[in-house]
């Protein structure tokens, strides 16, 4: 059994700047201003833009989603048991992680060869807005 792993993909500033373009460029198409952050697999930010007319009540909700995305592997979201949404387990993580899981939508994990290298955060929009930006930028990373 080894000890340490080798080789393992990371996001690089440049794959973060490209995330955050392909994005922003999303947000234009549909006319919603948004704030979006892109952070590395440990939830830590790389790139964040808050384009003219964001809410700056947003800034912390986008840098959140990304944040959830990268440390659940998983979209940000209500946790969900037996295929429903549970707000009071949603509610339960978000305190026990300190708010660093978020029942809201728009937060992607970003991922290369099937390992989480990052994700992206989302918000400004509803949900489902958020969500459609945050996935432009993550296909920028399809194929790589």
């Amino acid at each position: 059994m080894p000890l340490v792993t080798r080789n393992n993909p990371k996001l690089t500033l440049a794959g973060a700047q490209a995330v955050l373009a392909a994005a922003e460029a999303r947000a234009r198409e549909i006319g919603v201003p948004m704030d979006i952050a892109v952070v590395d697999d440990g939830g830590h930010l790389l790139a964040f833009a808050r384009q003219d007319g964001a809410k700056i009540s947003s800034v912390a909700i986008a840098i959140n989603k990304a944040e959830c995305a990268a440390i659940r592997r998983k979209p940000s979201g209500p946790y969900e048991v037996n295929g429903q949404p549970d707000l009071r387990v949603s509610l339960a993580l978000a305190i026990g992680s300190q708010a660093r899981q978020t029942p809201l939508r728009g937060g992607l994990p970003l991922e290369v060869d099937g390992v989480c290298v990052g994700a992206i955060g989302v918000s400004n929009g509803s949900e489902e807005q958020d969500t459609d930006v945050a996935r432009a930028g993550a296909a920028v990373l399809n194929g790589v």
